[in-house]
């Protein structure tokens, strides 16, 4: 049986560049976004509440193991940002499995989403589909398990919940990117130390000091040459890069700031990526 590992994220983040990154080295059996016609609704729902620990463990049960038992690799890992909702599940279901957490200046993020994706991520049609069903799911039924419709929104009580109903697109995406980093560090905080590692893309494109602390998380032999890989973005299918107009930049740090100076992304200036 392998030791499984798992890459989560917001999105966004280089999960794709890590995935072809690993695929590359001996031993490792790699997937990006691993059954995630499931796993993506699951997320969703096992952050709203709409299905308790139990259903959830069992799902994943049917999903992970045994391809983890069957790998003939050394390590089997998925990288998947669906999974940042579900960390303490996996975690339980496998007790020797490590976490790392992907993290990326938000302001990228959420330019990447807005301009990248487009309809697949909060569009208003359906994020009011999901709202619905999230406000009255005995009566509303679940949206159809396409991507577009799984994104969460917040929960009842939460402060921001009545306010999000009158955001716009890219102020949905902004209160995701701080919302799901928040979800996974306070579930990777509950774990012991030795299982989860917190790295920064900028910091993998900028340090081979950083890759090598990444392998030697995952008992990976490091040579210079697997920097290399790190230096350009990767899964670029409309390689542009658009900085935050004003608007943005006010709506996103009125959102994201304190996540942002969480992450100690806060003072510094956006940055342009170089493909």
């Amino acid at each position: 049986m392998a030791q499984p590992f798992f890459i989560v994220s917001s999105g966004r983040s280089g999960t794709a560049m890590l995935h072809k990154a690993l695929s590359a080295k001996p031993g490792v059996a790699m997937h990006h976004e691993y059954a995630v016609e499931v796993t993506q609704k699951l997320g969703v729902q096992r952050y709203l509440g709409l299905v308790g620990e139990s259903e959830t463990r069992e799902t994943l049960r049917q999903i992970y193991p045994l391809p983890v038992m069957d790998s003939r690799a050394r390590l089997w890992g998925d990288s998947s940002n669906k999974l940042s909702w579900l960390i303490p599940d996996l975690a339980e279901i496998f007790p020797e499995a490590r976490f790392i957490h992907l993290v990326r200046d938000g302001r990228k993020v959420a330019s990447s989403y807005f301009h990248k994706l487009g309809d697949e991520c909060y569009d208003d049609a359906s994020n009011a589909r999901m709202q619905a069903h999230y406000d009255d799911p005995a009566r509303v039924p679940a949206p159809p398990p396409e991507k577009p419709y799984w994104w969460p929104v917040p929960r009842r009580g939460k402060r921001e919940a009545e306010e999000f109903r009158n955001w716009d697109q890219f102020q949905r995406i902004a209160w995701h990117w701080a919302e799901i980093n928040r979800v996974a560090m306070t579930a990777l905080a509950a774990l012991p130390r030795e299982r989860s590692l917190y790295v920064r893309l900028e910091d993998l494109r900028a340090s081979p000091a950083e890759v090598r602390n990444l392998y030697e998380f995952l008992t990976l032999p490091f040579q210079d040459s697997d920097f290399a890989i790190f230096a350009r973005p990767h899964n670029v299918n409309r390689p542009e890069d658009r900085l935050l107009d004003r608007s943005q930049r006010s709506q996103f740090d009125a959102i994201a700031g304190d996540m942002m100076r969480r992450l100690d992304y806060a003072g510094t200036a956006e940055y342009r990526v170089k493909y």
